[in-house]
């Protein structure tokens, strides 16, 4: 199993951007996904998640601009980024839940997403 995230890029302050994070290989089920962040000697935090049902949590920092959605039918998770600010500039990392089988966690390969003022 493969997570290819995607749409990163340089923009300016109060731009939007979409990412997307394609999972590829034997996929049976897939569970909570989730976008994290990280900056140069900082952890990496978590930006957004959602889960089979939908169901969403964001970081209390992109609560109103973010938006993250999947579609299980295209094994695809977005995440719909606007009034984007220079404290957004990170890379930008999917993670999911899979079962490939067994159930397992998987990473993509980080998307860098900079925002200038």
């Amino acid at each position: 199993v493969q997570l290819q995230a995607s749409g990163g890029g340089l923009v300016q302050a109060g731009g939007s951007l979409r990412l997307s994070c394609v999972a590829s290989g034997t996929i049976y089920r897939i569970g909570d996904v989730g976008w994290y962040r990280q900056t140069p000697g900082k952890q990496r935090e978590l930006v957004a998640r959602i889960n089979r049902n939908g169901g969403t949590h964001y970081a209390d920092s992109v609560k109103d601009r973010f938006t993250i959605s999947r579609d299980d039918a295209k094994k695809t998770a977005y995440l719909e980024m606007s009034s984007l600010m220079p404290e957004d500039t990170a890379v930008y990392y999917c993670n999911a839940e899979i079962f490939s089988p067994p159930w397992d966690t998987f990473w993509g390969q980080g998307t860098q997403v900079t925002v200038s003022s």
